[in-house]
């Protein structure tokens, strides 16, 4: 068998012969208005989804592979209803590759935002709060997977890149917040802001689709923020107002007393909020 071609979906045209790789994100076994089976597909990659259909032999074919594989696919683009779908003559699992290839990647320049993580951290002068953050940024492990999580699965910053951005968003906000109101303590504030999501790294998994790891699941990301940054050592009143501050950045219904503890973990709340919510909005309209 010949090699796939380098076919991306936005590319493709009524007509178009398909011989590539791409992520099944939909496969639901259904029956034609003749009682026969077919398989109704979605297909992704970087550049966007199209609609699959296989008609012939579509049992055989369910069986070659599931939901969420990446799939070896021919087949020929047709216009149906005036969208453009796959026709599918024949479909086979393939061995995963670079995740980067099928999943949606954010549009900044990963390099840049990576720049201005560090302008930002540079912001921070207490020695203890620097001193984490130097720790962080010097871990390459963790600086790969700052770099490649997204924000969510469905929501706001939804694609690999997504939590580097959002996380040079909400640090901007807090730097600019901090000289709005200079009463606000800057290194706790914008150490948090450059934390507060840490446990996201840990949170998802890769391959044809953006999963949940096994930690995000059962955990979920603030108590993994919170494991990553407990084995570094801060003065007991630095350890728990930053900590406070990440706890409570979803709002404060699980802290004590079920309200703010410091005028920092307010406006993280209130930064954090703001850019979800405006990305969301941008990207998926307003509620």
């Amino acid at each position: 068998m010949t090699a796939p071609t380098e076919t991306t979906i936005a590319s493709l045209r009524a007509g178009d012969n398909v011989d590539a790789v791409f992520a099944c994100s939909r496969k639901d076994r259904l029956t034609a208005r003749s009682g026969s089976p077919y398989l109704a597909l979605e297909f992704r990659d970087k550049t966007g989804t199209i609609p699959g259909r296989a008609f012939r032999d579509a049992d055989v074919l369910a069986g070659r592979f599931e939901k969420g594989d990446l799939v070896r696919v021919a087949g020929r683009v047709e216009r149906f209803r005036e969208e453009l779908q796959l026709e599918v003559r024949a479909i086979m699992k393939v061995e995963a590759s670079d995740p980067s290839a099928f999943l949606p990647v954010a549009y900044r320049d990963l390099d840049e935002l990576d720049g201005f993580l560090e302008h930002l951290a540079r912001e921070v002068h207490d020695p203890a709060y620097r001193g984490l953050l130097d720790a962080l940024l010097g871990d390459a492990t963790l600086r790969a997977e700052w770099r490649r999580a997204p924000c969510t699965r469905a929501g706001h910053h939804a694609y690999l890149g997504g939590l580097l951005e959002h996380t040079v968003a909400v640090g901007t906000l807090a730097l600019e917040a901090c000289q709005l109101h200079p009463r606000l303590n800057s290194d706790l504030l914008i150490t948090a802001a450059l934390v507060h999501d840490l446990g996201k790294t840990r949170e998802f998994t890769y391959g044809a689709e953006i999963g949940l790891s096994d930690a995000g699941r059962l955990l979920g990301h603030i108590v993994l923020s919170q494991q990553l940054l407990e084995p570094y050592s801060l003065p007991d009143d630095r350890r728990l107002a930053l900590l406070h501050c990440v706890l409570t950045h979803h709002g404060a219904d699980g802290a004590p007393g079920r309200r703010f503890g410091s005028a920092e973990a307010l406006a993280l709340y209130r930064l954090n909020a703001l850019d979800a919510s405006v990305k969301g909005a941008l990207e998926h309209g307003l509620p």
